[in-house]
């Protein structure tokens, strides 16, 4: 009976959550305590132990991997307040895959090529797109309503 009644609270809308429901809060904060824990460790080791002279175009990369992970870990205590940083996630991985994994699939060169281990990592994305509060996220981040 309680995990009926858990299974009904997590898939209501909450007022506590302005009318998102708490499963959708709970995976989101899942994926920015994921981003936040592997992808900022990973990104801030290779910045501090970089050897020799930086290719540009990899070294902004790396800046803005640490930097967007970083942040991310606030949206694990502030979900709603962070989602920018998730949506700005999403779009970038989504435009890799549609940009480079995609062409490289068509062409049959995915399957061996170091592409194919970013493209499965990528395509979790369709994790947070289901979860994310699209209607919260128009009124208040496109109209400006809170």
């Amino acid at each position: 009976m309680k995990l009926l009644k858990f299974i009904k609270y997590l898939f209501r809308p909450s007022d506590e959550h302005k009318g998102i429901r708490p499963i959708q809060i709970y995976v989101l904060k899942l994926f920015f305590l994921l981003m936040f824990v592997f992808a900022s460790s990973d990104a801030w080791a290779e910045l501090l132990t970089h050897k020799g002279e930086w290719n540009p175009e990899i070294a902004v990369a790396w800046c803005s991997i640490a930097a967007y992970t970083t942040l991310s870990g606030i949206g694990i205590f502030h979900t709603l307040k962070m989602l920018p940083i998730m949506i700005f996630m999403i779009f970038y991985k989504a435009l890799w895959l549609v940009f480079v994994a995609y062409p490289m699939w068509q062409n049959g060169t995915l399957a061996n090529s170091e592409a194919l281990d970013w493209s499965q990592i990528f395509i979790l994305i369709l994790i947070p797109i289901i979860f994310m509060p699209w209607k919260y996220i128009f009124k208040t981040f496109i109209l400006g309503e809170d």
